[in-house]
């Protein structure tokens, strides 16, 4: 198909999956959401007592070979747990779409030939940084031991790594989300890897709408993945004081985005892929269309690269950026849905931001956060956002926000704190920013119409 120059194609989400820890599918995780259903509880996959925070949102318990083909379940021994939260999500977004990937082919859960062409078909998937299995690595740290029991560099060299599989550093590259899930479903087209910590997702998700605008691509899987239940992705933003420590034996009330009595952040696993394609390409396959995708802005946070900028001028810019690429006003916006961490000095900047781009709108404005309910998601938190937004233009309705009854002074989000309620939503935004490095970004989405 040619095209002029600056012609640029619509794109528009066909397909969600979600991983999440009140629900794996976008439909139980819906439901759990507008049911104020709680994710976060006192960590079972390990003794978390020796921890500052021993509170995280864990996934619902799953059975990988039911989301890969039988002639791929060899391969889950190089898997790691980020990994397979991407594999789960890729399945998840690809039934809802309908497409009939190699992987659904092989499963015998889709008709060959299949419905689309895979070299046209791409990836991009947000990777947090990820954490080796303590007990694999730490069994073979300890045959590398001197003789006063302290660390020796050759003894590692001489019998240490001996103790390690050969494919073992596979396990923990962050491209290796987006690998296996190009391979399990023949996804032939650009494919990329973002590792901006919390903006992954969004971060993502653009660039795979920039390249099906473009024309090279007709369908992306797009988003991203992370597990936090892990001792070491526990320890790091406590020694730099972002968790919430304080609320070990009270986990339903602990993450509280934007609230006046916030106390750190509280780490959880999941994510979300979605299924972006070329308008044409979704109507010629007769594909169900949620919403389509109208703007992506990003920008940085250059006020420092550990610390939240007190102005959120990074957020603000994304915000912005994002706008202005849908040619739209906040005036337009039915619905944000803004991160919210949960920590003292991120989620006032994000405050900020988002007051400085709708001034008093925002009062006026739905709004839809998840932290409440299942925690930070890390690479994932994102596209968790952006299903959440694409579900309430979807069903026309916003789901409650838990723990945001007593906000901030500065916050003006318009929360709902009970039952779901009825809205039309046309217009929403989703925005999300790296709690450290300073990489921020922002999605507009909208109600499809073929006009």
């Amino acid at each position: 198909m040619h095209r002029t120059k600056d012609e640029k194609r619509r794109v528009v989400i066909t397909g969600l999956g979600v991983a999440t820890p009140i629900g794996l599918g976008v439909e139980p995780f819906w439901v759990a959401l507008n049911e104020k259903r709680f994710g976060i509880r006192r960590i079972e996959t390990f003794d978390p007592s020796g921890l500052p925070a021993q509170i995280g949102g864990e996934l619902p318990d799953f059975t990988l070979g039911n989301y890969i083909p039988k002639s791929y379940r060899k391969s889950a021994k190089v898997l790691s747990r980020d990994i397979r939260i991407a594999v789960v999500n890729a399945y998840l977004a690809a039934t809802d779409a309908g497409l009939a990937t190699k992987c659904l082919i092989d499963r015998g859960e889709a008709e060959a030939p299949s419905n689309i062409d895979s070299r046209r078909m791409g990836a991009n998937i947000g990777a947090g940084l990820i954490c080796a299995d303590l007990e694999e690595l730490t069994g073979a740290l300890s045959t590398a031991a001197d003789d006063k029991g302290n660390f020796s560099l050759s003894k590692w060299g001489e019998a240490g790594m001996a103790n390690l599989t050969p494919l073992w550093l596979l396990k923990y590259l962050p491209n290796m989300l987006a690998c296996h899930v190009t391979i399990v479903h023949d996804a032939q087209a650009p494919s990329n890897t973002i590792t901006c910590t919390e903006a992954s997702s969004h971060l993502a998700i653009g660039e795979a709408f920039r390249t099906i605008s473009r024309g090279h691509a007709d369908v992306c899987f797009c988003g991203g993945a992370e597990s936090k239940i892990h001792p070491l992705a526990i320890t790091r933003p406590a020694l730099w004081g972002q968790l919430n420590t304080t609320s070990n034996d009270n986990p339903h009330n602990a993450s509280r985005p934007f609230g006046a009595q916030r106390k750190g952040m509280v780490v959880a696993e999941g994510g979300g892929l979605i299924i972006l394609e070329a308008l044409d390409h979704a109507l010629r396959r007769g594909a169900r269309i949620y919403a389509e995708i109208s703007g992506f802005g990003a920008a940085a946070n250059t006020y420092s690269w550990s610390k939240p900028d007190p102005q959120g001028r990074g957020i603000a810019l994304a915000l912005r950026n994002a706008l202005g690429d849908a040619q739209l006003s906040a005036d337009t916006i039915d619905l944000v849905t803004p991160m919210g961490t949960g920590t003292i000095e991120h989620d006032a900047g994000e405050i900020a931001a988002w007051n400085d781009v709708f001034g008093d709108r925002l009062a006026d404005v739905h709004a839809v956060s998840t932290r409440g309910a299942i925690g930070n998601n890390g690479a994932g938190s994102g596209a968790i956002d952006l299903a959440a937004s694409v579900m309430a233009i979807h069903h026309n309705t916003v789901p409650p926000s838990l723990n945001t009854d007593t906000l901030d002074a500065d916050c003006h989000f318009r929360f709902v704190q009970d039952d779901p309620i009825d809205a039309k939503i046309n217009c929403a935004v989703s925005a999300g920013y790296a709690m450290a490095g300073g990489q921020c970004a922002a999605l507009v989405i909208q109600r499809f119409t073929e006009s």
